[in-house]
């Protein structure tokens, strides 16, 4: 929770230029990061089906280091 209140404060004494290079930098880290695992799934390289792809391994590995809940205390499905 603290966590998230220093977060919007730090936000908020951020420009709206700094804040788009910063998401320029995270989008460019993803695709560094996951594109070569879309890439073997056999999504064609920039297409929305790739980028599709990246934002599931992104949001995928969140979870996971989040201790697999998405809020409110419900833990996401996990197939054992």
């Amino acid at each position: 929770m603290m966590v998230l209140a220093m977060a919007a404060l730090l936000a908020a004494c951020t420009t709206p230029e700094q804040r788009a290079q910063y998401m320029a930098k995270e989008a460019d880290y993803m695709m560094q990061v996951y594109g070569p695992a879309c890439d073997k799934l056999g999504y064609a390289r920039d297409t929305d089906r790739w980028r599709d792809c990246i934002l599931r391994l992104s949001t995928r590995d969140d979870l996971v280091r989040s201790g697999g809940y998405i809020g409110y205390g419900y833990p996401i499905y996990r197939a054992y």
